[in-house]
């Protein structure tokens, strides 16, 4: 089978799973979606789904979170990973979209990438869940399973999103980058799957018979 086969394959198999993606982090707008992204770095969407309600009641806005101040920021975040980095950024980001967009985020991967604790897959997520713009965002779940699938070679996140975005069709990608993870999550796990045992992987590889080594982003 092709790669390009093999891509077509996966959609089909993951738009049939998944027919909706809805987003796993929870948020109300563009502004709590970026803070709800960046606190989910290291940290499961659970844990972070159960400290934002608290976080977005008393700082939901730019404005209400520099406010609030980086003490106090810490002390409602304090059980998710790196929260000391994170109450920084946040506290340092509000006051960003204060000073320089009026309050607003941003819509360019620039602008956004400039933001304190903002790196390219946090952009990506943003750009593409809050304002529609075609992004592929690549986490651990997406780069082992484009290895696993025969999609990328897995030097890094970036090679990764690169080869996946030549693969696909860019009005998928929004969607396909949360089918993945899903995926990841529910069958094609770290320890769960080898690249040998989920029905995807046996499908795609079905004379494969040695796990498949991960190169780690």
């Amino acid at each position: 089978m092709l790669k390009k086969e093999r891509a077509a394959l996966v959609q089909r198999r993951l738009d049939e799973l998944y027919p909706e993606t809805p987003i796993p982090l929870d948020h109300s707008d563009a502004f709590t979606l970026l803070v709800a992204v960046l606190l989910s770095a290291q940290c499961t969407d659970k844990k972070v789904n159960e400290v934002t309600p608290e976080l977005f009641r008393v700082a939901g806005t730019p404005e209400k979170m520099a406010a609030l101040g980086q003490e106090k920021i810490l002390e409602i975040i304090r059980p998710l990973g790196l929260s000391k980095q994170k109450a920084k950024s946040l506290d340092g980001l509000s006051k960003i979209l204060i000073e320089k967009h009026a309050g607003q985020v941003p819509q360019t991967f620039e602008q956004l990438e400039a933001l304190p604790g903002v790196g390219h897959k946090t952009a990506s997520v943003v750009m593409a869940q809050a304002f529609g713009i075609p992004a592929f965002p690549v986490d651990t779940h997406i780069h082992r399973l484009a290895q696993r699938w025969g999609l990328s070679n897995g030097k890094n996140v970036v090679q990764t999103e690169t080869d996946l975005k030549k693969l696909f069709p860019r009005d998928s990608w929004n969607k396909l980058h949360l089918q993945i993870i899903f995926y990841g999550r529910e069958f094609c796990t770290a320890r769960g799957c080898d690249g040998t045992r989920c029905d995807l992987c046996r499908e795609l590889y079905p004379n494969r018979k040695k796990p498949v080594a991960l190169k780690k982003p």
